[in-house]
């Protein structure tokens, strides 16, 4: 009896053992379990298909398995990429190579195994493999293809804009009191300033994504670019009938950043505010923060739902609020805007409440 008491747990684990290599060999995305030493334990068929071998990798080290290589072609130390993850960490940036120089793009999963609820010790890691090159491709082609798109509109539509606005100003001077002509200037002159705008973030946007917008850093005195800012869009927002404010903390020192970035993240808030503000006021501000700066638009339009606060970011994103389909948007200029801030290491918050106003915060550090 006592023999057969033995037996059964052996035999219960060989099929746990069993059932757990069939999920495992049945997942579309390589698996590979490591020990603690980053050593392989446990790898799934699809692993082997990506890694293009069909020999036995168990107790062989990761780092004589996969050799990838980074977005600037610098070859990566995985172990040390593992063994240094205390949480779960994901890239779609690496290429795995293989002997005979062939790459691919590959997304990798490196997820630690803990021994316990609240323990730091890891009993080893999870790696989930995935070829992505024909994403990547894909993803490159409609890099490229905004590229090209953005560069040839950008000539016509400055040349067309500036000829519309040079007309306005013609019939402002002269005594032709056409209302029709005027009404209808104003329409094509603001259809072309809308596309003119979304050729640029659509431009910005392709360059942050093909990591190709660099950071120049230099002194900006914040009050002499909130005074510019001011002065760029009074017009604008007198014409609304709002009331223009400022607050600007006197404390307030140079701040080391990319002030071209700085601007362009300060225009979105304001052009926001301008557009989805019909009465009250917008203010635009400053405030002194360690070790850097914290920059602020309020306004007291429409405000935005709590169910869609944390979407305003994202790509392509515009509120169901009929008020703002109402007006003109692609949904790319916050989403561009947070592109941006991550470049300067800003940190982006949105405060708002429906039908009341919202305050859109930029906190910027000093970069050395």
């Amino acid at each position: 009896m006592l023999k057969n008491n033995k037996v059964a747990p052996t035999i219960n684990a060989t099929l746990e053992r069993e059932r757990l290599m069939s999920l495992i060999n049945s997942m579309a995305d390589g698996v590979i379990a490591l020990d603690q030493k980053a050593k392989i334990v446990v790898v799934n068929g699809a692993a082997l298909n990506i890694l293009n071998v069909n020999i036995s990798l168990t107790s062989k080290s990761i780092k004589d398995v996969i050799k990838v290589i980074d977005k600037n072609n610098q070859v990566v130390n995985i172990q040390k990429m593992i063994l240094d993850a205390k949480k779960p960490v994901s890239s779609r940036d690496l290429r795995l190579v293989y002997e005979d120089g062939e790459m691919i793009n590959l997304l990798l999963s490196i997820s630690p195994v803990r021994m316990g609820f609240g323990k730091e010790d890891t009993g080893g890691y999870v790696l989930l493999l995935r070829d992505i090159t024909r994403e990547k491709s894909l993803e490159e082609e409609r890099d490229e293809f905004i590229s090209v798109v953005s560069h040839e509109l950008r000539t016509p539509i400055t040349i067309a804009e500036g000829n519309i606005s040079n007309v306005e100003m013609l019939l402002e001077k002269s005594n032709i009191d056409n209302v029709t002509i005027k009404d209808a200037l104003k329409q094509a002159h603001s259809q072309t300033t809308f596309l003119a705008g979304l050729i640029n973030d659509l431009s910005t946007l392709s360059r942050a994504e093909k990591g190709k917008l660099s950071v120049e850093v230099e002194p900006i005195n914040v009050h002499d670019l909130l005074c510019e800012l001011t002065e760029d869009y009074e017009k604008e927002i007198q014409d609304k009938n709002l009331e223009l404010k400022t607050s600007i903390d006197p404390r307030l020192e140079a701040l080391s950043s990319s002030r071209l970035y700085v601007k362009e993240i300060l225009q979105n808030f304001i052009t926001n505010a301008i557009k989805y503000t019909q009465k009250g006021y917008i203010m635009i501000g400053a405030n002194q923060s360690d070790g850097g700066v914290e920059f602020f638009v309020t306004d007291t339009g429409i405000g935005i739902a709590k169910n869609e606060q944390e979407k305003v970011f994202d790509k392509f994103f515009r509120s169901e609020d009929y008020r703002t389909r109402a007006s003109n948007g692609t949904g790319l200029g916050l989403y561009v805007t947070v592109k941006l801030a991550r470049l300067i290491h800003g940190e982006i918050s949105c405060e708002s409440e429906l039908n009341k106003g919202s305050t859109f915060k930029i906190t910027i550090p000093n970069l050395s």
